[in-house]
């Protein structure tokens, strides 16, 4: 069926026209599901222990140095042995982690720095896991539908943050934390079942072991790709700067109410304009300026977090909240516009992961996938610390409403450094 006589609802056509990539898919999305439950079950365990927004920063923080080195590296692994194998060892180490998280919150032995260093294992692993998976996808259905299944991974990730943040807040608010973790460990089963039927897939073309030159391979092709380290560069500026996530457990506490619900419901209105802008993705997956549609989801993802901005600047005029009573009417509007930041932020990862499949050779996918993890996850931890610091010494309002000005401002600027992004056709992909 021609592009133009599609309706706008999601394409599924690679779920029908590939079962191993239905089997990964279906995986994921139950192993997504509980990964979100862990993400948002430990910041609000390390809130619980310390009452510090910084506190809960410097989770994300903490994973960085081992979610890049481990992004880089799993890249080249990727590139040099089977990756149906790498992404099995991956999610081993992935469930062992969360298995240890259960275990000492059940026996009472968590302490922040446990719960710092399990997160760091699980940001490498998870760094390893994600960027194997998506060098896989290209293998196991055809270049026009790439599109498609990128829409369908915001589906999966839409529902995992949509109802995983929200069953973490009512799991701890009703049952406290052991639970939650535990839940989980029985999730991250699916990804095995996902990985482990599929084929063995052995790189195409000419393998490079890894290590020092494998690296600066990939670094001297990334360097020569215009289009892939714009929206590198474009996808790293809206995550340090309109990443807010950081300061959901504070607002449930003092400035919108309602206490772990309420971190929840942020979290999942996200993940709820993701999903919808992947269920009505079927036009948007056959545009095929990619870079104009890159830049314009940037601009209008600053445009939703400075309206968060304003929102919780609001807050500060309408007092009254508690844990236990919330600001109802505020927290709605927050909801909608981070339900606006999720869906623009989706739509732009549709064309940036179709650009990274399409443009980069099967050769370099495992290596360039490993960067785009880093940027993809380094950028929100960047995020963390730009948005614990500034609140520290500031309100609450202030970074989300300044860093999405930012946003605005920084992403026009380096489209317009660079012309030819704006003119990247899908149906011609270059790098």
């Amino acid at each position: 069926m021609p592009p133009s006589r599609r309706g706008h609802l999601i394409d599924l056509r690679p779920l029908r026209e590939s079962p191993a990539f239905a089997r990964m898919w279906i995986g994921s999305t139950l192993s997504g599901l509980g990964g979100q439950l862990t993400i948002v079950t430990v910041m609000l365990h390390v809130f619980d222990l310390t009452a510090s927004t910084f506190a809960v920063a410097m989770i994300a923080v903490a994973g960085l140095v081992p979610m890049i080195l481990a992004g880089l590296y799993g890249g080249m692994l990727a590139d040099a042995f089977d990756r149906r194998r790498v992404a099995l060892i991956a999610a081993t180490v992935s469930f062992a982690s969360t298995a240890m998280l259960a275990a000492l919150t059940w026996t009472g032995a968590e302490t922040i720095w446990w719960l710092y260093g399990l997160s760091m294992v699980n940001a490498a692993a998870s760094s390893v896991g994600l960027a194997t998976r998506t060098a896989i996808v290209p293998r196991l259905i055809p270049r026009e539908l790439l599109a498609a299944a990128s829409a369908l991974n915001g589906v999966s990730m839409g529902m995992s943050v949509m109802v995983g943040p929200a069953l973490a807040g009512l799991l701890v608010a009703l049952t406290g934390f052991g639970w939650t973790y535990t839940i989980d460990v029985f999730l991250m089963l699916s990804m095995f079942l996902g990985l482990w039927t599929l084929p063995k897939l052995l790189p195409e073309g000419t393998v490079v072991r890894p290590g020092l030159a494998s690296l600066v391979d990939g670094w001297h092709f990334l360097r020569k790709s215009v289009n892939i380290r714009t929206q590198y560069l474009l996808d790293i500026t809206a995550m340090t700067f309109g990443n807010p996530l950081a300061l959901f457990p504070a607002l449930g506490t003092v400035l919108l109410g309602g206490g772990a619900l309420t971190t929840g419901l942020l979290t999942a209105s996200v993940a709820a304009g993701t999903f919808l802008s992947s269920l009505f993705s079927g036009r948007i997956v056959h545009y095929r300026w990619h870079g104009r549609g890159i830049e314009r989801a940037v601009q209008a993802y600053g445009g939703a977090i400075a309206l968060f901005g304003i929102v919780l600047l609001a807050g500060v005029f309408l007092p009254g909240a508690t844990e236990q009573s919330p600001n109802v009417p505020l927290l709605i509007a927050a909801c909608v516009a981070l339900a606006l930041s999720g869906a623009t932020d989706n739509i732009s990862s549709i064309f940036r992961m179709t650009m990274m499949q399409a443009a980069v050779p099967d050769t370099m996918r495992g290596r360039l996938q490993g960067i785009f993890v880093v940027v993809v996850a380094g950028g929100p931890r960047l995020g963390a610390l730009y948005v614990g610091a500034l609140a520290t010494v500031g309100a609450l309002w202030f970074p989300p409403l300044l860093g999405g000005i930012l946003v605005i401002v920084i992403a026009t600027w380096i489209a317009r450094l660079t012309p030819g992004f704006r003119t990247y056709d899908a149906e011609n992909p270059t790098a």
